[in-house]
């Protein structure tokens, strides 16, 4: 029987009740959808339609494509909370909606594939306008399940290769940080990275480990430890304990994993940058004030485009994939020259 009050049934009821996906769900009941059977069996198919018309379930106007109405929501999935290179996002993008009189409705992932899917319709059963990703995996087909539903979103921060989306230069921004090193005349080498599914990790890394080739130098060592503190100091003590061989000079895809790196080299004994050079990426205020050589991209912009290329294709414009500008801020943690509180572009 339909849900009492003014409760509105959701997809997620439905998918309970059946015991299927809610991503099944929103196949089987989408509007547009004229043979639900090649996403279920017909069992199943009957049985999901049964417990809407059970439910009292209203389609959601965005699922179908062609809306007759908006909420003036947008939804913004992030990985997590707390750093300051998502807050600049999301400024970004909070900022363009405010000009356009939208509201933006944002949620976290922890990176977790089951939750995105979890958090993404709950968002579309709120009615949002759109999404906007921040969390994207390179290799997942769920963008792609989302695109053949007609629901209008972009990415940020992060790049899939079938999806638009507004990004840093991530390979101009290995390439510096191989450059650097390598004129300070450092010659073994390192990399802390994220895990291969984010692109950021996976594009600074494969730049700087070629520009290394490109150099003649060995191939650097590279720890996919992960980008927060802990991630930096778990790959410093690897690289501390690798056998007698330890670099003198590592880039960090993160300044946070820099940041915890560098506490470990100091705490044993070595010199920053004396002994081992260090440098991150996002220029974080924390990154200005302890004297960290960073990678700067204007990510407070990057959420700026992020939201404008979504209006953009509210309004059926076509859009395309951005690359913002990477620079290089040094400072002493590469520089000995340099004192800690200053900073020198290059």
């Amino acid at each position: 029987m339909p849900i009492n009050g003014n409760q509105r049934p959701t997809q997620r009821q439905i998918a309970a009740q059946v015991g299927v996906s809610v991503a099944t769900v929103s196949r089987i009941l989408n509007a547009q959808e004229t043979k639900p059977e090649r996403w279920a069996s017909p069992k199943t198919v009957a049985a999901i339609q049964a417990a809407a018309a059970e439910l009292g379930y209203r389609r959601n106007a965005l699922a179908v494509g062609l809306r007759t109405q908006r909420s003036h929501t947008i939804g913004v999935l992030l990985a997590g909370l707390g750093d300051d290179p998502t807050a600049r996002i999301v400024a970004g993008i909070d900022e363009v909606a405010r000009e356009h009189n939208l509201t933006t409705l944002v949620t976290t992932t922890d990176d977790n594939p089951t939750l995105r899917t979890e958090r993404t319709f709950s968002m579309l059963d709120r009615s949002v306008d759109g999404l906007i990703f921040a969390d994207a995996h390179l290799e997942e087909s769920f963008l792609d399940q989302l695109q053949a539903l007609n629901i209008p979103f972009t990415l940020v921060q992060r790049r899939h290769r079938h999806h638009v989306g507004v990004t840093a230069d991530d390979l101009m921004a290995g390439t510096l940080a191989a450059d650097h090193l390598i004129n300070s005349g450092r010659q073994q080498l390192a990399v802390i990275t994220a895990p291969r599914y984010m692109s950021t990790g996976y594009e600074r890394t494969k730049a700087y480990v070629e520009r290394v080739a490109q150099a003649g130098l060995a191939e650097p060592r590279v720890l996919e430890t992960g980008v927060d503190v802990e991630a930096g100091r778990q790959a410093a003590l690897i690289l501390l304990d690798g056998q007698g061989w330890t670099p003198n000079g590592v880039f960090a895809t993160d300044d946070s994993a820099a940041l915890g790196a560098i506490g470990v080299f100091r705490q044993r004994g070595w010199r920053v940058p004396e002994d081992i050079a260090v440098i991150g990426c996002h220029d974080t205020p924390t990154a200005a004030a302890t004297g960290l050589s960073s990678l700067s991209t204007d990510l407070k912009a990057m959420g700026r485009r992020a939201m404008e290329l979504l209006l953009d294709r509210f309004a059926g414009l076509e859009i395309e994939s951005e690359r913002l500008p990477v620079s290089l801020r040094v400072r002493h943690s590469t520089d000995p020259n340099q004192p800690i509180g200053t900073t020198r572009a290059e």
